[in-house]
């Protein structure tokens, strides 16, 4: 979109907050965007006086490319499916709160910012019982957070290990990049690694490898994760 219509991708930090997706689909094309009303702007779910301000700013120097009435429509198709799922991720999360609840292990982890009930459930269903692993290395082993060295002389890589749960991975995947998205030294910590030349995969599984860490103490020391800054600085200062 930042081929078409440059500036209005920069409104927002992350490109599926709620209420810009619900700015871009209010209307039939992006050129129209930009001639919308402040009282139109407000009426926008999501859009307060805060981020009616930011429309405004944008609208003031808007342009768009020759090319954006051939694509207009299918970038607003698909806000519009990421507003379905959104949704629907919602409701799947609603229904399973009342299960997180029931399992000890389940909110626990569910204390993490991030880590929401769906990942929570999941997790807590496939690890079941911590006894099951020696050591925090074999849970994130299990949890596909420990990759396993794969470097030769003439390339850097690494591989996975046999014993890696996929679907507890996937929702370790999801459930990590959503933390840094919310915690500001887990977020500094990821951009330390993409800046080193990790992938974005890499670099959020190696802040999972940390939070698979605190996950181990939070149910050994049966208590749940409080949002401490210098706690954190020192979790992530162990790379």
């Amino acid at each position: 979109m930042q081929s078409v219509a440059p500036g209005l991708v920069d409104l927002v930090k992350n490109v599926d907050s709620r209420w810009y997706l619900h700015f871009l689909t209010c209307r039939p094309s992006l050129r129209s965007l930009a001639t919308m009303r402040k009282e139109s702007l407000l009426k926008i779910k999501g859009v307060g006086k805060k981020y009616a301000a930011v429309i405004a700013s944008w609208q003031k120097e808007a342009h768009f490319s020759i090319d954006v009435d051939l694509v207009s429509s299918m970038i607003i198709e698909d806000a519009k499916r990421i507003l379905a799922l959104m949704e629907a991720i919602a409701t799947i999360e609603n229904e399973f709160e009342p299960l997180c609840e029931q399992s000890d292990l389940a909110r626990t982890i569910g204390s993490i910012p991030g880590f929401g009930p769906i990942s929570s459930a999941e997790l807590a269903g496939e690890i079941d019982d911590l006894s099951r692993f020696p050591q925090d290395m074999s849970l994130a082993l299990y949890l596909g957070m420990a990759p396993l060295d794969n470097s030769s002389g003439k390339k850097e890589g690494c591989k996975v290990a046999k014993s890696v749960n996929t679907r507890t991975k996937a929702a370790m995947m999801v459930a990590v990049a959503h933390h840094s998205w919310q915690v500001e030294e887990s977020k500094r910590y990821y951009e330390k690694k993409r800046l080193e030349g990790k992938k974005h995969n890499q670099a959020i599984r190696s802040l999972g490898r940390h939070l698979v860490r605190v996950i181990w103490s939070l149910i050994k020391e049966k208590r749940f994760y409080e949002i401490r800054e210098e706690n954190e600085r020192n979790i992530l200062k162990m790379a």
